[in-house]
């Protein structure tokens, strides 16, 4: 089955995570993606699915343009595998790091490979400041090391989408609202609000943060989540109101991918991903009807 039209006007688009579906090929996430109704998906770039230092690269990147065409899909490229530079070191190296060179070089493949995808967006966080660097040195490594990144985003045009992330320097809205700041409010520096993440974290209730990171926001991940632990849940077994999230996202014309992000369901991700696409399309006429 193929996803009903729909009205661009007022809805959001929905994607799914590639880190969702680890035990299938590429091509037949995007298959079964297509099927359940989803407008697009949210590629992590991993040892599996599209490996971003992979000898045929240009070939399996053109293939997939197709593929993506074929079936209609959005797309967004993700650096988010934790073991993917470093196999002893969750997000290693950082832009904080020494050896940064490493993950400045895999963003910068990242964005010629959204750019031949037709991304408009490289999703990236922060990962955890080095033991003993002061906070203000932290800052400062990660700010040039965005800053240089984004010489090579100019030249491809294409957003770079920074991702607060639970427990790492990067935490929070606010803490990205300043990194912006750092590098000058780049046009091409935009945020990447993952829903389970605020409400599990922030100060601020989820609506307060959708609001924050509004006049950056780029990219929405969504899944459901408790307060204080970090664990991509699916919908209904966490804590998060969805209708009033999807509704204010929508009033603010989110035109970007919101994205189911629960990786923990790759036994099940068909499933998982037919579940996720139900509660979300309920969700959303609940929203509309209140």
């Amino acid at each position: 089955m193929r996803r009903p039209p729909t009205d661009l006007g007022t809805d959001l688009k929905f994607g799914y995570g590639t880190n969702g579906f680890t035990h299938h090929r590429l091509t037949d996430v995007l298959v079964v993606l297509a099927d359940l109704g989803y407008h697009g998906v949210a590629l992590t770039l991993d040892h599996g699915h599209l490996d971003p230092y992979a000898d045929d690269l240009p070939r399996r990147v053109t293939a997939l343009a197709r593929q993506l065409a074929r079936h209609g899909l959005d797309v967004t490229v993700e650096t988010g595998a934790p073991y993917f530079l470093d196999p002893w070191g969750k997000h290693l190296p950082t832009l904080m790091s020494d050896g940064s060179e490493l993950r400045i070089d895999l963003l910068r493949r990242a964005l010629r490979i959204a750019a031949d995808l037709g991304s408009p967006t490289v999703h990236l966080c922060s990962g955890p400041a080095p033991d003993g660097l002061p906070e203000r040195d932290a800052w400062k490594r990660l700010a040039g090391g965005v800053e240089t990144v984004l010489e090579s985003a100019e030249k491809h045009g294409v957003a770079l989408a920074f991702e607060p992330e639970p427990y790492m320097f990067v935490d929070t809205v606010e803490r990205c609202l300043h990194l912006a700041r750092l590098v000058g409010g780049h046009e091409l520096f935009g945020i990447t609000l993952d829903v389970g993440h605020a409400h599990c974290v922030e100060e601020r209730s989820v609506l307060d943060c959708v609001h924050q990171a509004a006049p950056l926001l780029r990219n929405v991940q969504i899944e459901d989540m408790r307060r204080g632990i970090h664990q991509h849940l699916e919908f209904g077994a966490g804590e998060i109101d969805f209708p009033p999230v999807l509704d204010a996202l929508r009033d603010l014309n989110h035109r970007g991918l919101v994205s189911v992000e629960i990786q923990g369901g790759s036994l099940d991700a068909p499933e998982v991903a037919r579940r996720s696409i139900e509660f979300l399309r309920a969700a959303e006429r609940a929203g509309t009807r209140a």
